[in-house]
């Protein structure tokens, strides 16, 4: 039996980054297809009963960035608590990765990483097409596809928040196994892995 993953993720979100590309390794040993959804994390906050980071109170927040520095440092990945361009707008890059999806060619988690390393490793501004052509680049993608397919994007960004919101995703990263084992948070994985292998 082949096993399907759907990915529900935003660009913007450091544990996205520390996710890295385990998904992917996860994937290829057990066997798993995975389909990438990348949402609008903000709009989906306040449909599925949360709060965007900045109307946090103080103390998730504070134990927020405890968090992040300690699973960095945990997974060896560098990483600015807070980079010079975080918040910015997570559209293109999303519309790059639908694009690149659709055009296949390259490696897809490779590609979400540089992305999601381009913010909170390198403190580019991944809203600027020389910033996204690069890291489609590094992934073996046409750079060309920051210029193709953006009313495709669009309508598939706006669709994946829809479907996400409906299947019961709240947060980023969020994996969906099969048709309705659910699974939030990068330091899920382990169990993601175990479910698929069927020891869970």
């Amino acid at each position: 039996m082949t096993h399907h993953i759907d990915y529900f993720f935003s660009t913007l979100s450091p544990y996205v980054y520390l996710a890295g590309t385990r998904l992917e390794q996860i994937a290829a040993r057990q066997g798993a297809t995975i389909t990438y959804k990348p949402l609008d994390i903000i709009g989906l906050f306040p449909r599925t009963g949360g709060v965007s980071p900045a109307e946090r109170h103080p103390a998730r927040m504070e134990y927020r960035a405890q968090e992040l520095m300690r699973q960095s440092r945990k997974l060896g990945l560098p990483f600015h608590l807070q980079p010079a361009h975080w918040p910015t707008n997570p559209a293109p890059s999303s519309y790059a990765i639908i694009a690149a999806q659709n055009a296949g060619g390259g490696d897809m988690g490779a590609l979400i990483h540089a992305i999601t390393r381009a913010v909170w490793a390198e403190e580019k501004d991944i809203a600027e097409d020389g910033v996204l052509k690069a890291c489609l680049t590094e992934a073996g993608f046409d750079p060309a596809l920051t210029d193709s397919g953006l009313l495709t994007g669009a309508e598939t960004y706006a669709a994946n928040l829809e479907e996400g919101a409906a299947r019961g995703v709240f947060g980023s990263p969020f994996y969906i196994v099969g048709e309705d084992q659910r699974f939030w948070g990068q330091d899920r994985l382990e169990d993601l892995e175990a479910t698929l292998a069927g020891r869970l």
